[in-house]
């Protein structure tokens, strides 16, 4: 007998910022999802109105207090409220922590038989709670602490997650389900790759790039025919401060410039030679996996959890600091262009057999449907606290 599709509402405070994991990783699960015969809706706080979208329908609700200097940062939304409320949603899968709507789905849970899934995309980790960390425990007090309560599964992307979601005391059953990636099957362009290393992705001190291009001044003169891309929308005038870093280390070939999307970013990622993220805290880093997917090999520091980077030969996987990185991005620039080509190679093979959206999101629904039938045995990427 075929199960009865689900009822699916993914709710998270907005997909709008493209440069942000959970604004390509949310849509990507509700279209597999959808795909798959499921009725999914995302729910999402921007400019009113329902959309039809990849199978899904995404339904966008005004900001009640759009402008207002606290408020309007909370993304206020009493219509996103009465419309989960009125959906009667088999599960709510809540993206992200800190803001209003990653507090409706407890609130609309505990009026309902919807059960709470709850994926914290990274915020529960200890750099990530040091950030604005007056604000995150005031809002907490007040909304998160009480809704986090009331989780009945959390989505964790990786181990790391997981040993973040435990240490900050949440028992609920948790599953572990990476996000997927879109490997195209013709494989990447056949393009020469070009003395280019690209780090891409949010411009924010979090994430690491002071260390990036104190690295590179270590090294810059002894590999003339290299330069350093970093690309990304900034954050608090972070990308000014890496200009300021690079102009005062003399460095003549770091640009930081905007970020780029869509086929320019698959084509940039496609062409260079090595990827880095020396990230301080990453619950997955979605742009290691597209850097893969395009067969470039990849730099990643231990607050990113990909040490199977050096398992599967496609990469590095580094301590922090200044000096680790130049060490690792002198070895990685000094082998042979055909090593990094079988290194990028081996890295799009792994995206292939293991990161698929196909099964990411059987994955998924299959931890719902376990959930929902009340069973103590799981799947074996589901955790359980005895």
């Amino acid at each position: 007998m075929t199960a009865r599709s689900l009822r699916i509402v993914h709710t998270i405070a907005s997909i709008d910022e493209e440069a942000s994991g959970p604004s390509y990783s949310v849509p990507a699960l509700a279209t597999k999802q959808a795909i798959q015969n499921e009725e999914v809706s995302v729910y999402s706080v921007g400019k009113a109105g329902t959309y039809l979208r990849d199978r899904f329908t995404h339904c966008r609700f005004k900001s009640d207090f759009k402008g207002y200097p606290v408020l309007g940062r909370m993304a206020v939304s009493g219509s996103m409220l009465r419309s989960l409320r009125q959906a009667k949603p088999d599960i709510i899968h809540n993206h992200g922590l800190w803001l209003m709507p990653n507090v409706y789905g407890a609130w609309v849970k505990n009026d309902t038989k919807a059960k709470l899934v709850f994926a914290p995309r990274g915020m529960l980790s200890p750099v990530a709670l040091r950030f604005s960390a007056a604000r995150k425990k005031a809002f907490g007090s007040l909304f998160q602490n009480r809704a986090l309560s009331s989780v009945d599964l959390f989505h964790a992307t990786s181990e790391q997650e997981y040993e973040d979601i435990r240490a900050f005391g949440l028992e609920a059953p948790v599953a572990i389900i990476p996000n997927g990636i879109d490997v195209l099957q013709n494989g990447p362009a056949a393009q020469p790759k070009k003395k280019i290393v690209v780090s891409l992705g949010r411009i924010h001190p979090k994430k690491g790039l002071d260390r990036l291009v104190r690295a590179w001044s270590l090294l810059e003169a002894d590999f003339p025919g290299w330069r350093l891309l970093i690309l990304g929308p900034s954050e608090g005038g972070h990308a000014d401060e890496l200009k300021r870093l690079a102009a005062n280390l003399s460095l003549t070939r770091v640009q930081v410039r905007e970020a780029v999307y869509g086929d320019q970013k698959r084509e940039l990622l496609a062409r260079a030679e090595l990827f880095v993220l020396p990230t301080l805290s990453e619950n997955f880093g979605m742009t290691v996996a597209e850097s893969l997917a395009a067969a470039t090999p990849v730099i990643s520091s231990k607050g990113a959890p990909w040490q199977m980077l050096e398992t599967k030969r496609c990469g590095w996987w580094i301590e922090h600091g200044s000096e680790s990185l130049a060490s690792c991005l002198r070895v990685a620039m000094s082998i042979s262009p055909d090593e990094r080509i079988a290194m990028g190679l081996r890295g799009r093979e792994w995206m292939l057999q293991d990161f698929s959206w196909d099964s990411i999101a059987t994955r998924m629904t299959e931890s719902y449907r376990w959930l929902m039938d009340g069973r103590r045995t799981g799947p074996e990427w589901i955790r359980v606290l005895e």
